[in-house]
C-alpha cells in the first residue's frame, strides 16, 4: 500500500481546518472532529471515498485530533497505520497505532488520535451499524440483543486480525485498480462484508461467546415455518396469528420461541427486517421513499419515519440523501 487512494484526493493543503472539514464530509456527518492542541501548521491530506455502507480515507497529517460520533448516529470505525506511529485512545483505552495494530471504534464512543512523529499517515474505514449487525445475523441466526462493543486494539499482526488486514488492503486495491468491475456498489459491499465477519471473528467483543463455539444450534421446526412465512409474505399485511398459524402452534408459544432464539417479539423481528429490506432499496435505487415503503407493506408513513429513525438513527430522507 505504497500510495493508497490516490485518484481520491479531497484535500491538501497547510490549513489543518480544511482536513477537519473533509473528514466530516467524507464520512456523511457521523463524525465531528476538533484539534486538541491548536490548529498546528504543517501538510494536511485527505484522500477518500464512500459508498452507502461504508467510507474509508487515507490520513497524512501531524494535527492531534479528537474524534466524537455525532449525535443519533451509528457507525464503527477501523483505524490502521499506513506509515510512522500514533497514540490512540477510546476512552480510558490506549493503544498505539501502526501497521501490526489497529483500533476500533464503537458507535458512540470519542476518540483521541496524536501523531508520534511528523506526518502520521494511516486508513480510517468507517462501517454501518446496521451492516454489522446484520452480519451478525448471517452468523447466528438472530440479530444482537444490544450494540456489538469491539475490544479496543486489533492485533493485525496475529492469525486472525491478519485476515482482517489483508481484507482491507483488497479493498484498497480495488478502488485503486480503476476497473469500473470493482465500483460497482455489489462487489463493494461483497467485500465490505467479508472484512465485517473477519472483525466479528477476530476481535473480541460483547457477544464473542455466541461466536466462539462455531455454529449455533438450528432453530426449532416451528421457528423456522415462521420466519420462512415472514420472508416470504414480508410486502403483506402480518399479524401474530398469521405467524403463529405458519408456525403450527399458539401465538403464546411462537412469541416465546421468538423471545428466547431471536431476543425480540415476532411483531418486532417483522418490522426490523422489513425497515432492513427499505433501507436497503432507499439506497440502491432511486425511487421516491414513500414508494418503497408501501411497496414493503407499509401504511402508515409518520409510524415509519418514527420507526426507521429509532433503528437507523437517521430519518428515511436523510439515507436517500446519500444516494
Amino acid at each position: 500500500m505504497a500510495d493508497p487512494l490516490s485518484d481520491f484526493r479531497i484535500t491538501r493543503s497547510r490549513n489543518p481546518v480544511d482536513l477537519l472539514n473533509a473528514a466530516t464530509r467524507l464520512f456523511g456527518g457521523s463524525i465531528t472532529a476538533s484539534p486538541l492542541h491548536g490548529l498546528r501548521s504543517g501538510d494536511h491530506e485527505l484522500r477518500g471515498a464512500a459508498a452507502p455502507d461504508f467510507a474509508i480515507g487515507y490520513f497524512a497529517s501531524p494535527l492531534d485530533v479528537r474524534v466524537a460520533s455525532a449525535a443519533g448516529r451509528g457507525s464503527y470505525f477501523v483505524n490502521i497505520g499506513v506509515a510512522g506511529e500514533i497514540e490512540a485512545s477510546r476512552g480510558t483505552l490506549r493503544a498505539t497505532l501502526d501497521e501490526t495494530t489497529a483500533g476500533v471504534v464503537n458507535p458512540g464512543d470519542t476518540q483521541e488520535l496524536r501523531p508520534c512523529r511528523g506526518r502520521t499517515r494511516f486508513l480510517g474505514l468507517k462501517i454501518e451499524a446496521d451492516l454489522v449487525d446484520q452480519e451478525f445475523a448471517a452468523l447466528t441466526g438472530h440479530l444482537p440483543v444490544s450494540t456489538v462493543r469491539f475490544d479496543f486494539p486489533l492485533d493485525l499482526a496475529g492469525p486472525k486480525g491478519r485476515a482482517v488486514r489483508l481484507l482491507v488492503r483488497s479493498l484498497v486495491e480495488q478502488l485503486d485498480s480503476g476497473d469500473p468491475l470493482f465500483q460497482r456498489a455489489e462487489l463493494q459491499r461483497g467485500q465490505l462484508r467479508c472484512i465485517v465477519t473477519a472483525l466479528l471473528l477476530a476481535q473480541p467483543h460483547t457477544h464473542s461467546g455466541e461466536l466462539r463455539d462455531g455454529p449455533q444450534p438450528g432453530h426449532p421446526r416451528s421457528l423456522r415455518a415462521a420466519l420462512a412465512f415472514i420472508e416470504t409474505n414480508l410486502a403483506e399485511r402480518i399479524t401474530l396469528s398469521d405467524i403463529a398459524a405458519a408456525a403450527g402452534c399458539s401465538p403464546r408459544t411462537v412469541s416465546s420461541a421468538f423471545r428466547t432464539r431471536l431476543g425480540l417479539s415476532p411483531m418486532a423481528y417483522v418490522r426490523n427486517l422489513r425497515l432492513n429490506r427499505i433501507r436497503e432499496d432507499i439506497l440502491a435505487s432511486t425511487d421516491h421513499v414513500s414508494t418503497i415503503a408501501y411497496r414493503w407493506g407499509v401504511t402508515h408513513l409518520g409510524r415509519f419515519a418514527r420507526e426507521y429513525r429509532d433503528r437507523f438513527d437517521e430519518l428515511p430522507s436523510g439515507t436517500a440523501a446519500r444516494r
